[in-house]
């Protein structure tokens, strides 16, 4: 490809379509609008989906699921993420240092897919059964950060169940 060979993209040097201007251009006169009726009007202007008074449909779909509130998310990094690290300890500051995670704030949890091949103490606050499995047959630990009251759900939380 070089410049003799360069060709602008298919219509993009036709004109833009100029409506109500006689009746010789095919759009003049009432300008593609039709005869009467509300899209016929100026300034007319119907809510995004609206089929014309026929159920629309958004409202014709049931609803489905629901958002839990109690909801607890966690990053999740594999056992082969750690391993590639090549450290001794592992913290949330480490994986977010190696570029592992977003933010050292986050809950972690340690999943086991993959192999360790030396003892590694690593720091999370959930462990999935294989990946502690892994890492103490490594000859590693497995720390929970701060027991199990780290974990907790949103603040606004409390309020909910007062009610």
């Amino acid at each position: 490809m070089n410049l003799s060979t360069l060709r602008a993209p298919r219509k993009a040097s036709e004109n833009k379509k100029r409506v109500g201007r006689g009746m010789g251009s095919g759009i003049g006169k009432t300008s593609g609008r039709g005869h009467k009726g509300q899209r016929s009007r100026s300034g007319s202007r119907m809510m995004r989906g609206f089929e014309g008074g026929q159920m629309p449909l958004h409202r014709r779909l049931p609803e489905r699921g629901f958002n839990n509130i109690f909801r607890v998310e966690y990053v999740v990094v594999n056992l082969d993420r750690i391993a590639e690290l090549g450290q001794k300890e592992v913290t949330p500051e480490v994986l977010v240092k190696a570029g592992v995670i977003k933010s050292a704030n986050a809950l972690i949890k340690i999943l086991g897919d993959g192999e360790l091949k030396s003892a590694i103490t690593v720091h999370g606050h959930k462990f999935s059964k294989s990946a502690s499995d892994k890492i103490t047959k490594a000859g590693g630990k497995a720390e929970i950060i701060g027991g199990k009251d780290t974990v907790e759900a949103p603040k606004h939380a409390e309020k909910l169940k007062a009610k």
